[in-house]
């Protein structure tokens, strides 16, 4: 459907459209007949409580319905989350014809790194290269890397990167390049594409190699060449006492509200180059449009990854959630800001109410009469770690300080000063990364997520205390389900074990199968299952990935949700204080080589992955020794009784194989170390063979 501008008599600068309705009736449905589903096995659960005096069975059996209930929980909260989704489509060829060049905003572009080792210099400035290509005009773009390590490596990598720039820029715009981070563009082109020149092609491809050598050089050595160019007065305020921790604010003119000022402030991540050299016009289409986009605060991209292998081993969510989570964000007013690849509004990141009287004066510019030096000495200052104490930075003002998901606090406060958001997804990527390619890195990930949303849900920061009438409800809800992601790991846990050992005990917990209630238990499993496997492949995923998925959602919820829970308790009581650990950027040969082979990489003793292997022997050992007893004493009619923990043990054994690869049959140094199956092996044996009467 069409933007409101055209009743002014002007074409909307972007559209909004809604899926058709017969699809949202059908959807709604179904989730009705879920919603059925669940209240007969609340039913059956309160109407079926074995005795007392029945001993363990009796506490299984709260247990158990303790966790469907939760389940239940949160499959509402999630489904009506997904209740109206909306799709955006911007129009840049209307805003050309609207607005001249002159007439279009300023905008300041940040690139953040922090790490010079987990974030290599050439990651960085090939980033860099890309934002500084996009097609706009380049009086009205400025770009500042934002480097909280300091690093004199990556400095003169961006000096390197500069002259570079000269000839990279000009050849892009010239032959109209995707993408235009030069990394990504020359790996992909094996020859000059038609509309290039070959012998200019050629020549900046090794121009670019010969930046790359250079650029690896000084940071194998460590040590800056020593010749005029790099004496320039950066290079030399570095000492043998400066660190990546503990280092002086350093500014090279080349921070932004003294020296630019723009109305628009992009930031990205040193990994995500730009894609698409037409996402600042996209973007501004949100911004620009007189009668939509009053009130828009900012407009975040998806995150995309460019190394994610074909039938992905970690069946990576991202089409899931960009395709259909996000836009579902949107539909309730408010996608949230992720960090990176997003567009603000600087006078809303900066604090501004938002009213209908608002009015952005987008052709503002700031005239600096000031000199260079004059410019240094007061970016030097605002650069420093002290500059924001005692004031409204951090907290009301700029990006949100002092807890691991401070994109997301920033964005929700954003929302509650009264503007709204956009998720805008264009055929063409805006920008892609690098997802990790290890377990370890990638439950470690999760478990900063997890840890920083709960900490969110449970501070004055959640969304249902913070955006009490200030923003919807379900808005308020799409928060949550993320927020609520860590406690959905007790009762996973529970659903993975106690079931099945007391499977191997002979033990019933759930409805026979000649029993009525046996369909509404099946009919939650099929039609979850189903749906869900629909929505993946709708979503681009194969039926390949989303097993792998399933995997890896069991994974997540039993190690890195179960672990941030703990920490968060830790927390709270003061046991221990909140840290950030970066996700390193970089893979060796071997890893990688092993990631497009489609096997795990574990490889050393993590706690993580004890928690999962022990889930994966209980299982195992459950499902032999469970089979076994009711052959050998019952024959297989005993089953009946028994048949769906025999069916969730069976699955959860299915689903563990590259757990049992990596700790039996791998040799390679990706598998998992003797020492953590030992460790599981030890509490598994006794939670099997210790007497228990969990008989009826």
């Amino acid at each position: 459907m069409a933007g409101s501008s055209e009743s002014s008599g002007r074409p909307p600068l972007f559209a909004t459209e809604k899926p058709a309705r017969v699809a949202a009736h059908a959807y709604r449905l179904f989730a009705s007949t879920i919603f059925a589903g669940l209240l007969l096995i609340w039913v059956y659960r309160a109407t079926h409580l074995p005795p007392r005096s029945s001993g363990a069975r009796w506490w299984g059996w709260l247990g158990l319905s303790a966790a469907e209930l939760w389940f239940g929980f949160y499959w509402v909260l999630t489904l009506s989350v997904r209740w109206s989704p909306v799709y955006r489509r911007a129009f840049p060829d209307r805003l050309t014809r609207r607005y001249k060049e002159e007439q279009l905003p300023g905008v300041d572009i940040f690139v953040c790194t922090a790490d010079p080792t987990l974030e290599p210099p050439m990651l960085v400035i090939s980033t860099v290269l890309s934002v500084m290509a996009y097609d706009y005009p380049p009086e009205k773009l400025n770009i500042y890397l934002s480097d909280d390590a300091g690093s004199v490596t990556t400095l003169y990598a961006l000096y390197e990167a500069s002259e570079f720039a000269k000839h990279w820029i000009p050849f892009c715009k010239k032959y109209e390049v995707e993408p235009r981070s030069p990394a990504a563009y020359f790996v992909r082109a094996d020859s000059p594409p038609d509309p290039c020149d070959p012998k200019e092609w050629y020549a900046l491809k090794e121009m670019h190699k010969d930046l790359i050598d250079r650029v690896n050089s000084v940071v194998n050595s460590g040590k800056i060449p020593k010749t005029p160019e790099c004496k320039v007065r950066a290079f030399t305020q570095w000492n043998e006492d400066t660190s990546y921790t503990d280092h002086p604010s350093i500014v090279q003119i080349r921070v932004s509200s003294v020296i630019s000022n723009s109305p628009i402030i992009m930031n990205v991540d040193c990994d995500m180059y730009s894609n698409n050299s037409g996402s600042i016009r996209d973007a501004l289409c949100f911004f620009l449009d007189e009668e939509q986009g009053q009130d828009i605060a900012f407009v975040q991209y998806p995150q995309n990854f460019e190394n994610v292998a074909h039938d992905d081993i970690y069946g990576n969510p991202i089409n899931t959630v960009n395709e259909l989570d996000n836009p579902c964000l949107d539909g309730w007013g408010g996608m949230c800001y992720y960090g990176t690849g997003c567009f603000h509004r600087r006078e809303a990141l900066c604090g501004q109410i938002y009213s209908q009287d608002y009015k952005e004066d987008w052709t503002r510019v700031v005239r600096k009469t000031e000199e260079v030096d004059e410019l240094e000495r007061m970016a030097r200052s605002l650069a420093t770690c002290t500059y924001e104490h005692n004031t409204l930075w951090g907290i009301e003002k700029g990006v949100r300080y002092g807890c691991p998901l401070e994109d997301v606090i920033t964005g929700l406060q954003i929302q509650c000063r009264g503007w709204k958001s956009v998720y805008y997804n264009p055929a063409r990527k805006g920008f892609l990364g690098m997802a990790p390619t290890s377990l370890g890195q990638i439950l470690v990930q999760h478990k900063r997520w997890t840890e920083g949303f709960l900490q969110i849900s449970l501070s004055k920061y959640s969304p249902f205390l913070l955006g009490h009438k200030k923003i919807k409800l379900g808005l308020q809800m799409g928060y949550s389900v993320c927020g609520f992601w860590a406690l959905n790991s007790f009762p996973t846990l529970y659903y993975v074990t106690i079931p099945s050992l007391f499977f191997l005990n002979g033990s019933s917990l759930f409805p026979e199968m000649t029993s009525p209630w046996f369909v509404p238990f099946a009919y939650i499993v099929v039609a979850a299952y189903s749906c869900s496997l629909v929505e993946s492949l709708q979503c681009g995923d194969t039926a390949v990935e989303w097993l792998n998925a399933q995997r890896m959602w069991l994974f997540r919820r039993i190690s890195s949700y179960l672990l941030a829970a703990i920490d968060t308790l830790r927390r709270m009581l003061g046991i221990s204080e909140t840290g950030f650990a970066l996700t390193a950027k970089v893979t060796d040969s071997e890893t990688l080589d092993r990631y497009k082979k489609g096997m795990m990489e574990f490889g050393s003793f993590s706690l993580m992955f004890v928690i999962i292997a022990t889930v994966a022997l209980l299982n195992l050992a459950c499902m032999v020794f469970g089979v076994a007893r009711v052959l050998l004493h019952e024959d297989a009619i005993g089953l009946g009784a028994l048949i769906l923990q025999a069916v969730l043990c069976v699955l959860v054994v299915a689903i563990n194989f590259p757990v049992y690869e990596a700790l039996f049959l791998r040799t390679d140094s990706g598998r998992l170390p003797a020492s953590v199956g030992l460790v599981s092996f030890c509490i598994v044996l006794p939670l099997c063979i210790l007497p228990a009467n969990m008989q009826t």
